[in-house]
């Protein structure tokens, strides 16, 4: 990895690490998430692991972070052009309406980009509320990725507050959702999770970059893994950057070639 320097800036520092390297600034950080070409479809799926290898502390990742990681959490919302999670993780963290500041929209805008990404949602049962905040306060009209299977009442509830689309007949087909958000020109994906949406793209083959925090903590107990799946996928990964702030590494890896 070569040397890159940027001025320090307030908050968490971040630093790549390769020899002399300084603090990242907030457009340094962003440039070392950009992708080279927006208009290839990139699945991108952000996630942090204990060292020992749990998802959670106590049932939630919010334990495991820090400043740095949610500036890097941001920072990945910023580029996106949809953030895309599984209902499971929007109940399990407490999702409320997914809106940037008004620095990111304004920083979106000056390049190119509308002013808030797309949130979706991804729901084979629609065990869902349309009065929670999460589409209550939306400043963008949601999407709801679920099957043609899925309760027609709990569809007809959605359909007032989101755009429900179905991706697969009897399940919801990891290629599908794919389809479905390229198709309306969200080709730069960021998957938030859970562990079981991230293994369906992990075994569909799907999945073109992880962004990987590795927090300095030692969690212990039965927390489960970044990835839930029912069969082995390996896929070979490369090292794009790894970034150090106060313990945790803040790694960025891509499709190998």
């Amino acid at each position: 990895m070569t040397d890159e320097k940027a001025s320090d800036v307030a908050g968490p520092r971040i630093a790549l690490l390769s020899p002399g390297a300084t603090s990242l600034d907030a457009e340094g950080l962003a440039s070392a998430y950009t992708v080279e070409d927006r208009r290839v479809p990139t699945l991108r799926v952000n996630f942090i692991t204990s060292l020992d290898g749990s998802a959670t502390v106590k049932g939630l990742s919010g334990g495991l972070g820090g400043p740095a990681d949610k500036l890097v959490f941001d920072t990945l919302r910023r580029l996106a052009d949809v953030v895309l999670v599984g209902a499971g993780t929007v109940r399990a963290e407490g999702y409320g309406a997914m809106r940037l500041s008004d620095a990111d929209a304004a920083w979106r805008q000056a390049h190119g980009l509308a002013a808030q990404p797309a949130f979706a949602l991804v729901s084979g049962r629609l065990d869902l509320d349309p009065t929670s905040d999460v589409f209550a306060k939306a400043p963008v009209r949601p999407l709801v990725l679920t099957s043609a299977s899925a309760p027609a009442d709990a569809r007809a509830a959605l359909d007032g507050v989101a755009d429900v689309i179905s991706c697969g007949e009897e399940h919801v087909e990891p290629q599908r959702i794919l389809d479905a958000l390229v198709e309306r020109g969200l080709t730069q994906i960021l998957c938030e999770g859970g562990p079981r949406l991230f293994g369906t793209f992990l075994e569909a083959d799907l999945v073109d970059e992880l962004c990987l925090t590795v927090s300095p903590l030692m969690e212990g107990g039965a927390g489960i893994r970044i990835s839930r799946g029912e069969s082995e996928a390996a896929r070979r990964m490369r090292l794009v950057h790894v970034l150090e702030s106060d313990g945790l590494l803040l790694t960025r890896y891509e499709r190998g070639r």
